[in-house]
């Protein structure tokens, strides 16, 4: 009987396959090593110091535009998507019923002028007129004591010639007309001290008018005076709603939501359109709050858009952060004090500042799709 030795039954082409198949299992666990640790490498020195979502929009603080005025729409000069500059003429309100009110407030106020003027002139005869009674009242003070003189001459003479009527040596007649002269000089008396009553009194009004009128200008110019500051003020507003009645744009933008037509009536405070600020958008990038801890405010940014794709580019900055999670600002927030509760990793909007430059050169709209990248290992801030 014939043997066959072992080496002999080996199949040199199979294990040739065997060779080359253990050197293939080689290269592949060589290159899927190598891989790994390129891409732990890559993540290490370089991906780990990015943050990334594309959970971004576009968004920017829409200008409301209302009518401050009440009227009719004379003129609309502006339509949607129309780009504005800020001042520009938006639409027109009938001024015809504000022209009049600014004329009847400039007559107030003209009227006010010369009222206020008369308080000063006033105050200068009332002046006069109060040197006047003092006058008087001096006079009729002396008149007084000129007739208490003369009262009481008239009374010791007639008491001393009543005393001689018993001698004999008055004669009734002289006697008589002292009496008489004495019964005079009390009534002249009598009409001085009323004269002199009268004269205070008249004294006192004169002062009291005065008083009255120092109240009105005290302390004050005919310019400064209360009430010419009140007809200035009416003034001053009518006019404000005169210029109230040419709607123009407070910041330069894109019409939108144009809500007026020419002749129509309108309120105060009816919003006629929205102004777009296309030229301050900003992007509210919604990262995961484990991504957060290492974004900082100032942070350099890059944005690419679905719209221009990623051969445009856009720089910004971490301006800020909400207040809040997206889903603590819903109309119906999570309830997370029940039994039945998942933890779900929540988003909180960052905004992104972007440069006005760039957004002239390539402009955006609100609610575009971004991606953002912040690189939170830069030094600069």
């Amino acid at each position: 009987m014939t043997t066959t030795s072992p080496d002999a039954a080996i199949d040199p082409k199979a294990d040739g396959n065997r060779s080359r198949r253990n050197l293939w299992f080689l290269r592949l666990a060589a290159l899927v090593i190598i891989s790994g640790v390129s891409w732990l490498a890559y993540w290490l020195f370089y991906s780990s110091q990015f943050v990334v979502t594309d959970n971004a929009y576009t968004a920017v603080e829409l200008s409301q535009v209302t009518t401050a005025v009440e009227g009719t729409v004379k003129e609309v000069r502006v339509h949607d998507t129309q780009r504005v500059k800020a001042g520009d003429i938006l639409a027109l309100i009938d001024d015809a019923d504000t022209l009049l009110t600014v004329k009847q407030a400039q007559s107030d106020l003209d009227l006010a002028l010369r009222r206020v003027e008369g308080y000063f002139v006033r105050d200068e005869l009332l002046a006069a007129k109060v040197l006047a009674r003092e006058a008087e009242a001096r006079g009729a003070r002396a008149q007084v004591e000129s007739a208490m003189a003369v009262e009481r001459r008239m009374s010791v003479d007639f008491a001393r010639r009543k005393a001689l009527e018993k001698t004999g040596s008055v004669s009734g007649e002289e006697l008589t007309r002292a009496e008489s002269s004495a019964v005079t000089a009390q009534a002249e008396l009598a009409l001085a001290q009323a004269n002199l009553t009268l004269s205070e009194a008249n004294l006192a009004s004169a002062k009291a008018e005065r008083n009255m009128n120092v109240t009105l200008i005290t302390g004050t110019t005919v310019s400064s005076h209360p009430e010419v500051m009140l007809a200035r003020a009416k003034l001053e507003q009518a006019q404000i709603n005169h210029r109230r009645t040419e709607i123009r744009a407070s910041v330069p933008g894109v019409v939108s939501k144009l809500q007026i037509q020419g002749g129509q009536r309108v309120h105060i405070g009816q919003s006629v359109l929205v102004i777009v600020p296309v030229d301050e958008m900003h992007v509210n990038a919604n990262f995961k709050e484990v991504q957060l801890s290492k974004i900082k405010v100032g942070q350099a940014v890059k944005v690419t858009s679905d719209l221009y794709g990623s051969q445009v580019v856009f720089k910004g900055r971490v301006e800020g952060f909400a207040a809040g999670t997206g889903a603590a600002f819903a109309i119906i927030p999570a309830q997370n004090a029940t039994g039945n509760w998942i933890k779900v990793v929540q988003r909180v909007p960052v905004r992104i500042k972007l440069d006005s430059t760039e957004l002239k050169a390539h402009p955006l709209t609100v609610g575009l799709s971004m991606t953002v990248r912040i690189n939170v290992d830069a030094s600069d801030k």
